[in-house]
């Protein structure tokens, strides 16, 4: 058991390490063949007045002269030395630069995953418990119409009223000039991006939940515990809420790729300086360094949570241990 334990951890480190590898490859080409001009994240307004000579001159001391190929190889080499190059724009270390803003991006996105999956799971419960009922009916609805409104066109109505026209909020940034240990502050400039991120998201999940539990009550045990006398209540919370776990679980590492890029955007909108701004701004202005670095740190967080909920579920549900040990035993008969 020890030794298979050890194959299953070693192919799934060995597919990480190829996957992190090819996003790296593919990133790097795209980024370096988008049009733009890379030197004037640099050099700024100063390019425009530069000789050919000066920005040959410019090309060759940030590395931009050589072939993709040969800049990939030494931007490799240079990572495997825990150096991922300065940031054409900050003109400091892209980690530092990363460091200053992840803090920022991780109150904002971990809150509003917490409060999405949260809040999922409990509408998907009350809607299944009333299904076909005028609360199951209005929160579908009330669901579906919110959930298909755009992300930027909400934030922008948000400002427009509770920034511009009411005056309650603020309309921007992490928090006011000084006060960036007032936590009460720093809820102030949340409320609006968080809002956003999770009216977007809530009832999208809240529907995968209400239907995995529908499917459970429509099961042939759940028919069995009602006619034992077991109350509902008991059957849904315990047996129905257990069996759609792992499920819940594959849902929530899937929705790190759609949470974090709804946060990607409402921190754009709302100019709030975590790694959304970060990335739009390495894009925009061809910083290559920061803009690999963010690819990578996004890349390897999806990649990782949505590995661990496949471990996490075979853990979990025995119905895919035991398919997993099938297929291995079936590796070893034919070799």
């Amino acid at each position: 058991m020890r030794g298979e334990r050890m194959l299953y951890y070693g192919k799934k480190l060995v597919i990480f390490m190829i996957s992190v590898g090819l996003l790296s490859l593919v990133t790097f080409y795209v980024s370096r063949l988008a049009p733009g001009d890379p030197l004037f994240s640099y050099y700024g307004e100063r390019v425009e007045k530069m000789s050919p000579e000066e920005r040959e001159w410019a090309e060759e001391k940030l590395g931009l002269n050589d072939k993709i190929s040969v800049q990939y190889s030494r931007w490799i080499n240079q990572v495997f030395h825990g150096n991922f190059g300065r940031s054409y724009k900050y003109k400091m270390d892209v980690l530092d630069v990363l460091k200053s803003r992840l803090g920022n991006t991780l109150l904002l996105g971990g809150t509003g995953f917490l409060i999405i999956f949260a809040g999922a799971l409990l509408l998907g419960v009350i809607c299944a418990w009333k299904e076909g009922g005028w609360l199951d009916k209005i929160i579908c609805k009330a669901g579906t119409i919110i959930s298909c409104v755009p992300e930027f066109w909400l934030a922008l109505v948000l400002i427009l009223v509770f920034s511009v026209s009411l005056r309650w909020l603020p309309s921007s940034g992490a928090y006011a000039v000084g006060q960036e240990k007032n936590i009460s502050d720093r809820i102030l400039h949340m409320i609006l991006p968080l809002t956003v991120i999770v009216t977007e998201h809530l009832w999208y999940y809240g529907y995968m939940v209400r239907n995995k539990m529908l499917d459970e009550i429509r099961a042939d045990y759940v028919l069995l515990a009602k006619a034992k006398g077991i109350k509902k209540s008991r059957i849904m919370l315990v047996h129905c809420m257990r069996n759609i776990m792992p499920s819940y679980l594959s849902i929530m590492a899937i929705s790190v790729t759609h949470i974090m890029g709804g946060t990607y955007v409402a921190e754009t909108v709302f100019s709030y300086p975590g790694i959304g701004t970060l990335a739009y701004e390495s894009a925009r202005y061809k910083d290559y360094n920061l803009l690999m670095i963010i690819s990578l740190m996004s890349g390897i967080i999806i990649i990782a949570c949505n590995m661990a909920a496949q471990i996490l579920n075979e853990r979990i549900d025995p119905r895919m241990r035991i398919s997993r040990q099938s297929e291995m035993q079936e590796v070893d008969n034919y070799e």
